[in-house]
Parts: structure tokens; sequence; C-alpha cells
């Protein structure tokens, strides 16, 4: 089973739909699926029609993985299951500081799923947080979607910087360039200045209304717009990331 963390110190970098539309392209090649939403927006869970609503709150769902199993709902695709957020999500920093292990724990509990999925995404809220540490942790890889601005790239090297102050492992973190819009000088001059970074995947997304259309269908791009080039980049970027924690192994 692998983890994937959606994750960025800045919000506003397209983190949801990110997990939204790689989940689904994991599972309709017939891969067994998990998308877990930790951000308490909930838009994850909003997108794929599931109701926000945890029985028992967060709290009961760090308990074991019978609890886990009955907080796990199915979406309307095949292979594609989701752990939906609610208002009580907000609460899970304090949940974690209050218990044993707290920055492994979601590891801990992750495990407990590991011959039921092949995959498990993971739409993170943004910060640094216990909740972080824990994602930190947890996830085999952190696919982190930056906007080609000073803000959001200062943002993943304050990242790389953490990971390595903290003895993390560098290479969890594989970026890649989000809403982008060349005909903004500033986005061009920042894609131009890291086309050959070796860590950040070549596939990029472009912003586009395409996108925000997935509020209106509740829905992934591909299930609705299956040929819209924001759909397509999708792909892209799930097949070049796929092919690159393969040759990883």
């Amino acid at each position: 089973m692998k983890i994937i963390a959606i994750y960025n110190l800045k919000g506003g970098v397209g983190k949801t739909a990110t997990a939204v539309n790689l989940a689904y392209l994991a599972s309709i090649e017939g891969a067994k699926t998990l998308l877990w939403d930790l951000d308490p927006q909930a838009s994850t869970t909003f997108y794929y029609q599931v109701k926000a609503k945890i029985k028992g709150g967060m709290k009961k769902l760090m308990g074991n993985k019978s609890e886990i199993e009955e907080a796990i709902k199915s979406t309307h695709y095949d292979n594609l299951d989701i752990l939906p957020a609610d208002i009580s999500t907000r609460n899970l920093d304090i949940i974690l500081d209050d218990m044993k292990s707290s920055k492994k724990r979601l590891k801990n509990i992750l495990s407990e799923l590991s011959g039921d999925y092949d995959y498990v995404f993971i739409d993170s809220p943004p910060g640094f947080s216990v909740l972080s540490e824990n994602i930190f942790s947890a996830a085999d890889y952190l696919l982190l979607p930056m906007i080609p601005t000073t803000l959001s790239v200062r943002a993943f090297e304050t990242i790389t910087e953490y990971f390595q102050d903290n003895g993390l492992e560098k290479k969890k973190i594989i970026p890649f360039f989000s809403m982008v819009d060349l005909r903004k000088n500033m986005h061009k001059d920042i894609v131009d200045e890291y086309q050959n970074n070796k860590h950040l995947l070549k596939t990029s997304i472009n912003y586009s209304s395409e996108v925000e259309k997935m509020g209106i269908f509740r829905a992934p791009l591909s299930a609705f717009a299956p040929r819209s080039k924001s759909a397509k980049a999708y792909h892209s970027l799930w097949k070049e990331f796929k092919s690159l924690i393969t040759t990883k192994k």
C-alpha cells in the first residue's frame, strides 16, 4: 500500500483538486483506493457527494481499525472509498497531541489498512502542526503542488528545510507546478527557472475554469470532462508520478 499525501504549507495551491483527480485515476485503473479528507473545509468530501459527518467525531476515528472501517464511505465509483471530513476535523491537532506516540498515530492507523488498499491519498490541510508531522511520518510520498509565485516557491523551500533540519527523508517531497498562467511574467519566469530542477515533475497543471467546474458537477474532471485539457493534464501528472515511484522502488 502506497500512502500519498497532497500537501503544501501554503493554502490555495490546488491540493484538493489534485487529491480528487489522482485518486479517481488510480481507481479507474483497478487499484483499490482510499481518499482521506483531513482538511476541515471538507472540499474533497463535498466533491465526492459524501455526507460530511463522522459518527463520534475524529477522536473516535483515532481509535482502532473497526472505528475506521465504520467511518469509510463508498463513492459513486468502483474501487474508490473515502474517509470524509467534518467540522470535528478542526480539533485533530489537539486530539493527536493528547495521544501517546502522537507523531506516529496516523501511520499506525493506516498500517491497519495495508491489506485493504493499494493506494491511500491524503488531502492535507496547509500549515505546520502535530497533524502535518503525522502526515510527514505516515506518507511514502509528499506530492506538493505549488503555484509559480515567490511565496509559493518559498513555502516549498521552507518545507524542504524543515525535512532536512528534522532528519526526515527529503526524497519524499515531489513538487510540481499548479494553477500555472504563462500570461503572467512571474509565472513564466519561475517556470523557466525551475525547468531543469531534477526534483520537479515535468507535468504542470494550468489555471483553468474547468477545474473550478468540479464544484458544480461534484466530480473529478475525468468523470465529467474526460477530453478537457485539464483532465488530460492530471492524467499525465498521474502517469509521470506513478512512473517515478515505480523507478524509486
